[in-house]
């Protein structure tokens, strides 16, 4: 079966010479339709860059990746837009949005610009403000919403629309417990329908949702593990072996 996403060997290295910083080196990693896949490590350890290389916001500097078994490579600029506006919905950690548009403007603007309706864009638009609890908000500017409010709208803009990947970078950061439980099931439902999602997390909890949890350090994928298994389980056994 052809994977949803798949990074082939890829390493990602910022600056040159002996200012050279090598974020991501060889990594291998594979997600199925369906499948949600948790990334841990310590800061700088290279999750983010993993993230923005996957929805192909950046292009590796060696190593593969393929989207239902198309390199991205192959795809012009104008492709890999419309992929990314059509199939990849991307939780940013600073939130990413349009201090201009409203909420519910900031979620459907993605869908208008694919060639989607305003009226039907607007009614998606609206059904995950509603999910999330804040279709009271849809008329707001993002200044006018708290950190929480604001990661929230993130989220729906992410998941509204025919998304194959989902990529969530601390998706709950800023949320309260019970809000990011809300997030993580809205995530969970798009796994059940068949989309895949990543998501980077320092968060044990967060990250037992997922169907395996990956370890990153210092560019490399160094362990990998059933989320049964546990993540703290997972990170223990990385510092004893020293890895």
């Amino acid at each position: 079966m052809t994977a949803l996403l798949e990074l082939r060997n890829v390493s990602m290295t910022y600056g040159s010479g002996t200012a050279a910083v090598r974020a991501l080196d060889g990594v291998d990693l594979r997600v199925d339709a369906g499948e949600l896949v948790a990334v841990m490590g310590p800061s700088g350890s290279g999750k983010s860059t993993l993230l923005t290389i996957a929805g192909s916001l950046e292009e590796p500097t060696a190593g593969e990746v393929l989207f239902e078994g198309t390199p991205l490579s192959g795809l012009s600029p104008n492709d890999r837009a419309r992929l990314r506006r059509r199939h990849i919905g991307y939780v940013f950690q600073d939130f990413n949005l349009l201090a201009g548009l409203t909420a519910v403007e900031n979620i459907t603007m993605p869908l208008e610009l694919d060639g989607v309706k305003a009226k039907q864009a607007r009614k998606e638009g609206m059904r995950a403000l509603q999910e999330l609890g804040l279709a009271d908000r849809a008329g707001s500017f993002p200044d006018e919403l708290s950190g929480g409010m604001r990661q929230r709208v993130a989220i729906a803009r992410a998941l509204v629309g025919e998304r194959r990947l989902l990529l969530a970078d601390e998706p709950t950061g800023a949320l309260d417990s019970d809000t990011g439980e809300g997030v993580m099931r809205l995530i969970r439902s798009a796994c059940r329908e068949g989309a895949a999602a990543v998501l980077v997390t320092h968060e044990s909890q967060l990250a037992s949702w997922a169907d395996r949890v990956v370890f990153v350090r210092d560019g490399l994928v160094v362990d990998t593990s059933p989320a049964s298994d546990g993540p703290d389980s997972l990170l223990s056994s990385t510092r004893e072996t020293g890895r």
